[in-house]
């Protein structure tokens, strides 16, 4: 029952005087009393109430998010460096060797592809243009650098301890590291592993001593030049695509296919866009080895499905093959926690592992999306439900997400093939269409892999299932998108909705043709 007291003309304690004002003093809202970590003091048998071990992104959402809350907190990180030497500072994978570099990158050939583009535009722009690397690589650097400070500042503002060192189970309540200073034994209630992952190598002979990965890629110092960029997931496809952009020869060794778990149509538009880019694609191949020659360039030799043996020298080869959780530094089963039928990764419900008190969030968890914004929800509503007696848990369906190569795709939601696999084939509609972005007409643009559909289910109101999108700012287009999707967009609601004029978002709500009809998909007005 809440309880109520009104006032009206009262002198508290001598202190204040408040006269022909009315106030509400609400006693409490609930039967059960607000509870937080500030009321949980560590006790003698505990020095935290939690412990990060991982400074990435999602750790650190949680971490600020339980000192918030009151909770005592400390964040364990510590970056082994790769096998070229390189390494960074806190705040994980995102900031320091993926999301943020990349797209910076991906911008700066955007901005090249611009220039040439400005002529059409009437802007006097001479044929001289050329590219500096060792400028965009330190002004990448600089700006990660910027990050992780102010990264350690705000732990420092929000009162959470950060340690820099590897933490391994001791056992399930203990985490041991080692500092500059020592040897530290830290004692906790609960625990929450958010290390993430780092790249593979091929077990192929010289790839070690002579690849590099995307952990290497935007702080090498010296320009990438002639590239062979191995596995053609999103983080090779995306390397390949600005690697061209900024004026270096790239190619893509595909072993099966690429963007696996991506709508299939749609990733093989993006490979034929980016052969029209200059990219180039071996399909069907698999590497053999790496060897540096007398000249210091790397001969790669590889064979393809009819087991024929090719060659090629390049100045830099990049391995995309994907990656690893590292959590077998952790010394797991020390703490009793279990680990997925992979053997890496943790097997959760909720976030919560085998062991009651003992968390993940991230990369590290088995067949969950590994992307920063769902590490970073993630490890807020952890938080929320352990100090702030929350109950939301997280929702890993309909994540929205975008490959950022030179066209970009964007989706959400099931892919044409998940969505005719779950429902049947006769069950689903997808509706189709090609386009042509107002700024492609001056400079002329190929336009003919602008492309977008939607999958819905066939009955009723025909409930959005998944919408994919290549083009030019797909993940600001796929965004607001992605908010419909869990709102249970229907084509009904979709169609019904006045597009912005002109722009490529409002290609969604324009689109009536199915796939089924076998009408073209390709329009004939921009305005009409």
């Amino acid at each position: 029952m809440a309880s109520i007291f009104c006032f009206k003309n009262v002198i508290f304690g001598s202190a204040c005087k408040f006269q022909n004002t009315k106030f509400l003093f609400f006693k409490s809202l609930e039967s059960r009393p607000i509870r937080y970590a500030s009321s949980l003091k560590p006790t003698s048998d505990y020095d935290y109430d939690l412990v990060v071990i991982g400074g990435g992104s999602g750790g650190l959402a949680a971490a600020k998010e339980a000192t918030n809350l009151g909770a005592k907190v400390a964040v364990l990180d510590y970056v082994t460096p790769t096998p070229l030497g390189t390494k960074w500072g806190l705040g994980g994978t995102c900031v320091n060797v993926g999301c943020i570099p990349k797209k910076l990158m991906h911008q700066a050939a955007l901005l090249g592809e611009a220039i040439h583009d400005a002529k059409s535009y009437g802007w006097q722009v001479g044929d001289n243009i050329s590219h500096s690397w060792e400028a965009l690589k330190d002004a990448v650097q600089a700006h990660i650098k910027s990050v992780n400070w102010v990264t350690r500042v705000e732990l420092r503002d929000k009162k959470v301890e950060y340690i820099n060192g590897l933490g391994t189970f001791k056992d399930a309540h203990t985490v041991q590291t080692i500092t500059k200073q020592g040897e530290r034994l830290l004692k906790a209630r609960y625990f929450l592993i958010a290390v993430g992952g780092r790249p593979r190598y091929p077990d192929i002979p010289g790839a070690v001593e002579y690849g590099i990965t995307s952990d290497d890629l935007f702080s090498l110092d010296r320009a990438p030049g002639k590239t062979v960029i191995i596995g053609a997931g999103y983080i090779g496809l995306e390397c390949a695509g600005f690697l061209v952009g900024l004026g270096y020869e790239a190619t893509v060794m595909i072993r099966s296919v690429p963007l696996r778990g991506f709508d299939q149509q749609m990733a093989n538009i993006i490979v034929a866009e980016m052969e029209d880019k200059g990219v180039k694609f071996l399909q069907k191949s698999i590497p053999k080895s790496v060897e540096k020659l007398d000249s210091g360039k790397l001969k790669v030799t590889w064979t393809n499905e009819a087991q024929q043996e090719f060659s090629d020298e390049f100045d830099t080869i990049l391995f995309a093959i994907g990656r690893r959780a590292l959590t077998k530094e952790l010394n797991l089963d020390t703490a009793g926690v279990k680990v997925a039928g992979d053997g890496e990764k943790v097997d959760a419900v909720n976030e919560q592992s085998n062991v009651p008190h003992i968390y993940a969030v991230g990369d590290v968890l088995y067949k969950k999306p590994e992307l920063t914004p769902v590490a970073i929800h993630a490890g807020r509503l952890l938080a929320r439900r352990l100090f702030g007696n929350s109950t939301v848990n997280m929702d890993y369906e309909n994540v929205a997400t975008t490959v950022f190569t030179p066209l970009e795709y964007g989706a959400v939601g099931l892919s044409e093939e998940t969505a005719a696999s779950r429902y049947g084939e006769d069950n689903i509609e997808v509706y189709h269409a090609y386009y042509k972005p107002t700024e492609f007409f001056i400079p002329q643009k190929n336009i003919r892999h602008c492309y977008l559909k939607v999958v819905a289910l066939r009955e009723g109101d025909q409930k959005v299932l998944g919408l994919h999108f290549i083009g030019p700012q797909a993940g600001e287009v796929i965004q607001g998108f992605a908010a419909g999707i869990k709102c249970n967009l229907t084509m009904n609601a979709l169609m019904s909705t006045v597009g912005i004029h002109p722009t490529i978002a409002e290609e969604f709500t324009r689109i009536n043709i199915t796939k089924r009809s076998g009408k073209d998909p390709n329009p004939a007005s921009c305005c009409s």
